[in-house]
């Protein structure tokens, strides 16, 4: 691309929505924004919330022409462990052919390929981009509920995911919930030497261990919270053949491991997008320095996230996760358990007319028809979205499954940006020449 250095400036901001010290960096990122957007005639405000602003933009060009809102978000994740960074995450650096800088590709990069492809769009824009994705987006759905007619659109388009392989255009049209808890277990009422004490003393490290075991089958994979696949809803034939297929071996080789463990009876893709999983993603307890020390934690903790499915509901998952903690929790430790966010499974219209004109400008660019797939990440709004607006959405994206999101190393490569953005500008002149005609409902 010519000039990439807005872009790098945008990246330079260290918008860490979870971080307290970043405040005003998160609030500098969504001015920058709002400031690009007004230079391209947007009318652009910032509403503010308790923790950080959302951006409402809009260039309304014609009452008759159709209208697409583009969500996305301004903040990232923390860049930590800065020392495997090979450049400092917020000093964006481009080296063969790529950006690397934390959210480069979640979601600063893809985000502003919208606002590139803005310039001369035929149609009305609006922008609704948020501060807080990276924490759950505690405040972004009640503003859309109050918003609806502000926010009312044709079509929503929205890029923060991955294409399914490199060169390959990728239309994702469902996206796994999220249920996200934190466990505390305590037992004494002070650490304790473990020579005096144990052997009569509570160990909540041990105790976890034994809660983890009893959440997943070690030979099966599957989740052991009573109720919990209640509600999923088993994937048809006919969708599964609109997948592409799975490399495993190139996966197992990108993973670095052996072999692709999960629930049993299930393909490895099925398993990535369609049916729900529990993982531990960080633990706690006791004594984590150099050297040793004799310690009985009084306390010890973990964090669990679940991926859901249709028709998952993540409160009521919480509560059966809960439940199920409380009842499998050996005697002599108070456990509490801090339910952090989470957000419900989607699953749009694969032969929308807004997503056919995507593919069609896809196409055009890349020089072959798009993949659908589905993706197992969450974006919490998308729910609320397609719940207050109604209107169909468009997942589009234009990172790749190696961008290295949430790690060191953050990047995007620069050929998904150019030719995203070409795609976006075809699929402004598309829709405003053609409009949103339903097609054939039988195949994308």
């Amino acid at each position: 691309m010519k000039d990439l250095a807005p872009l790098l400036e945008f990246l330079s901001i260290p918008s860490v929505s979870t971080d307290p010290a970043r405040k005003e960096d998160v609030r500098r990122a969504a001015l920058w924004l709002a400031e690009r957007l007004k230079a391209l005639g947007f009318r652009a405000e910032l509403h503010e919330t308790p923790l950080h602003p959302i951006l409402y933009a809009e260039r309304l060009v014609d009452e008759k022409a159709p209208t697409v809102l583009v969500y996305g978000h301004y903040d990232v994740q923390p860049p930590d462990p800065l020392e495997l960074w090979e450049s400092p995450p917020f000093s964006p650096v481009v080296r063969e052919g790529r950006i690397y800088a934390r959210g480069a590709s979640d979601d600063k990069g893809q985000l502003f390929a919208h606002v590139l492809a803005a310039e001369e769009a035929p149609v009305n824009l609006k922008f609704l981009v948020e501060g807080e994705e990276e924490i759950g987006s505690p405040h972004l759905p009640p503003f859309v509920r109050a918003n609806r007619e502000k926010l009312r659109a044709d079509a929503v388009l929205i890029s923060d995911g991955a294409m399914f392989a490199p060169h390959t255009p990728t239309l994702t049209y469902g996206l796994r919930g999220l249920c996200y808890l934190e466990v505390r277990l305590r037992g004494a009422r002070r650490d304790l030497h473990s020579g005096a004490f144990g052997g009569v003393a509570p160990n909540p490290i041990q105790a976890l261990g034994w809660l983890l075991a009893r959440l997943k089958d070690e030979r099966t994979g599957r989740v052991l919270i009573p109720g919990f696949y209640e509600r999923v809803r088993p994937v048809p034939e006919e969708e599964k053949a609109l997948w592409p297929a799975l490399d495993e071996e190139a996966l197992k080789r990108e993973l670095g491991v052996e072999v692709l463990p999960g629930e049993e009876g299930y393909a490895p893709l099925e398993r990535l997008w369609a049916r729900p999983t529990l993982d531990p993603n960080g633990i706690w307890g006791g004594y984590q320095g150099e050297g040793s020390k004799t310690v009985i934690p009084a306390e010890a903790g973990m964090k669990l996230s679940m991926r859901l499915v249709p028709d998952q509901d993540p409160e009521e998952v919480a509560e059966r996760a809960e439940a199920h903690l409380k009842a499998v929790c050996p005697p002599g430790y108070a456990l509490e358990v801090r339910r952090l966010h989470g957000g419900r499974p989607v699953l749009t219209d694969p032969f929308s007319p807004p997503m056919r004109l995507m593919a069609r400008a896809l196409e055009e660019v890349w020089g072959r028809p798009p993949v659908y797939a589905r993706e197992g990440g969450t974006i919490p709004v998308v729910a609320e979205l397609q719940e207050a607006l109604g209107a169909p959405i468009v997942l589009l994206g234009l990172g790749l499954p190696d961008d290295n999101l949430h790690a060191p190393n953050e990047k995007l490569d620069l050929v998904n940006l150019e030719k995203g953005v070409a795609a976006l500008r075809r699929f402004h002149r598309l829709l405003a020449e053609e409009g949103l005609s339903p097609g054939p409902a039988s195949s994308p």
